[in-house]
């Protein structure tokens, strides 16, 4: 070869849109990128072969399925075919993400497959409850329709989630940050006053003496503290992943808390009523949709009794007969169950169990929040403040020291 010539690795997307990579050699980038262009290769990383080019960790493609059934649904509505669809939302200004996934099942769709087969490719995107739900629409010819309640379920969803997640990382936030405060005491300022008082002819008060003794303890031993804190978080992750009976354990103390297991609870009833709504509206039997229903309700203990429900109905219960013999499904929700079964409605009285379950996480989150905040700030306001008494105590008592 050539010395002047190089060997390059590149990245990028062909004209379908899909990522494709590969090597070629070429004078400078600039000449590689023109021979790719050519190819219809749109260059998104180009660099050296060979070597160890060190990088950030790629970063998980975000999903949005209830956009996607939204934009979807409104085509489907519209009258515009199925291919023709995916084009027009590819170009639609979506993610590379999303416009990655519109190619592919675009090409799985034009090659003959059914949408519900193509989106089980992706089950980053689209779990097993939502593939059922898109083959049933297919199969009785709703599919737009079926999309739209899809959208609905998977925007009740989310808004729940972010709900939680927002009442949650505001008090964490504040948490967070009075104990890096208090670090910093500690390890940085409070050796500067141990510094001073060494010079005291005299015993330092009990208070002051102990929050020095816990700065140098901390000063000696906050690497491997902070190193055995992060292992530990690490294991206990990948123990929660990858042993069930470990999981069983954690979720079973988590719903066990005074407030936040009731929030918990509450919130995968939500999202149980709200799947097995859709599911039997749609027309799914509901033996198999309590069979998807069960994974996507929430943890692990949930699933459990989900199983056990559809066991009990299996050898001829009822559902609210199934779910009164387990603990986890309260008794308002067993007897909405009882009165849509009995008068032919239960997908609106799971419906409206949703709905109730929702407004009880909203309404408990509002107050958890206003609970907690000053509740924080109280605490981290007194371990600053203590920390800050400890250190002028003996200044204040300058007269019996010196």
């Amino acid at each position: 070869m050539n010395p002047s010539i190089r060997l390059y690795a590149w990245q990028g997307t062909n004209a379908d849109g899909l990522a494709v990579s590969g090597q070629m050699a070429g004078r400078s980038p600039a000449y590689v990128r023109a021979g790719l262009l050519r190819q219809g290769i749109l260059v998104a990383r180009l660099r050296p072969a060979g070597g160890r080019a060190w990088r950030w960790p790629k970063r998980r493609e975000k999903t949005d399925p209830a956009g996607f059934s939204r934009q979807l649904a409104t085509l489907l509505k519209a009258g515009v075919p199925l291919l023709q669809a995916f084009e027009v939302m590819g170009r639609s200004g979506c993610d590379a993400a999303q416009a990655a996934l519109l190619a592919r099942l675009k090409q799985d769709v034009a090659s003959g497959l059914g949408l519900a087969d193509a989106l089980q490719r992706h089950p980053g995107w689209f779990d097993t409850l939502y593939c059922n739900l898109v083959r049933v629409g297919e199969q009785s010819g709703t599919l737009d329709r079926q999309l739209e309640q899809l959208a609905g379920m998977l925007e009740q969803r989310l808004a729940l989630h972010k709900k939680l997640r927002k009442a949650m990382i505001y008090p964490l936030l504040l948490l967070l940050t009075g104990l890096g405060v208090s670090a910093v005491l500690l390890l940085e300022v409070i050796p500067q006053f141990q510094s001073l008082f060494a010079g005291f002819d005299a015993a330092l008060p009990a208070f002051t003496q102990w929050v020095i003794d816990l700065s140098t303890g901390l000063g000696r031993h906050a690497p491997v503290l902070l190193v055995s804190a992060v292992l530990l978080v690490v294991a206990a992750r990948e123990l929660y992943r990858k042993h069930r009976p470990a999981r069983l354990w954690i979720t079973q103390r988590v719903l066990g808390l005074p407030v936040f297991g009731k929030l918990l609870g509450q919130a995968a009833l939500a999202r149980f009523a709200r799947s097995l709504a859709t599911s039997y509206a749609a027309g799914v039997p509901l033996l198999d949709a309590l069979g998807t229903v069960a994974k996507a309700s929430g943890g692990e203990l949930h699933q459990q009794a989900i199983q056990r429900l559809r066991q009990g109905m299996a050898n001829g219960q009822g559902l609210n007969q199934a779910m009164a013999a387990e603990s986890l499904f309260p008794p308002l929700l067993v007897q909405l169950v009882a009165i849509g079964e009995s008068s032919g409605t239960l997908d609106q009285m799971l419906e409206k169990a949703a709905s109730h379950y929702e407004e009880q996480v909203s309404q408990a989150l509002d107050q958890l929040t206003s609970l907690l905040e000053p509740a924080i700030v109280l605490v981290l306001g007194l371990l600053v403040g203590g920390l800050v008494v400890a250190m002028y105590l003996p200044i204040f008592q300058l007269g019996s020291l010196i």
